[in-house]
């Protein structure tokens, strides 16, 4: 799996909100819940999980969307209301990043997908690893390291 080019700048589709990832992705993933589902207005969403102090906000000020808490916080562009990144309530060592805000995104491919037990009949992806719900958070560590040796 191609690993990306860093640092990895991105932005909205407006433009008025701009990111950037300086550390390389712990994993990536492709989530099937209803709520990505109906967040993405697509089959699910896809996901670039970073180390917390790997993304920064370069340019704009992203704004809490759909589900506030208490679990997670969605951010997204106040103006085009792009879907940009997630923050889990009580993790703070890693962000959930939309890789389809990157200017590169040729390097993404889902590693894991989760939540399969809520897919469209329809909806495939090349994961490696497939989930009917989250993964056992034993296997976190595994994944991660796992992933990492295929860059």
């Amino acid at each position: 799996m191609p690993t990306p080019s860093l640092p990895l700048d991105g932005s909205c589709r407006c433009g008025q909100v701009h990111i950037r990832i300086t550390k390389p992705p712990l994993m990536t993933a492709a989530c099937h819940c209803r709520g990505c589902q109906k967040m993405s207005s697509s089959a699910f969403s896809l996901t670039v999980i970073v180390p917390a102090d790997g993304l920064e906000v370069t340019k704009g000020e992203p704004l809490e969307c759909g589900s506030h808490g208490p679990d997670q916080d969605h951010m997204a562009c106040p103006h085009c209301m792009s879907w940009m990144f997630t923050r889990i309530t009580g993790i703070d060592t890693f962000v959930n990043v939309r890789p389809t805000m990157f200017d590169d995104t040729g390097w993404f491919s889902p590693f894991i997908e989760t939540m399969t037990r809520a897919r469209l009949p329809w909806a495939m992806t090349p994961a490696r690893h497939s989930y009917e719900e989250w993964p056992p958070m034993d296997r976190f560590e595994e994944l991660i390291a796992e992933y990492q040796a295929q860059g």
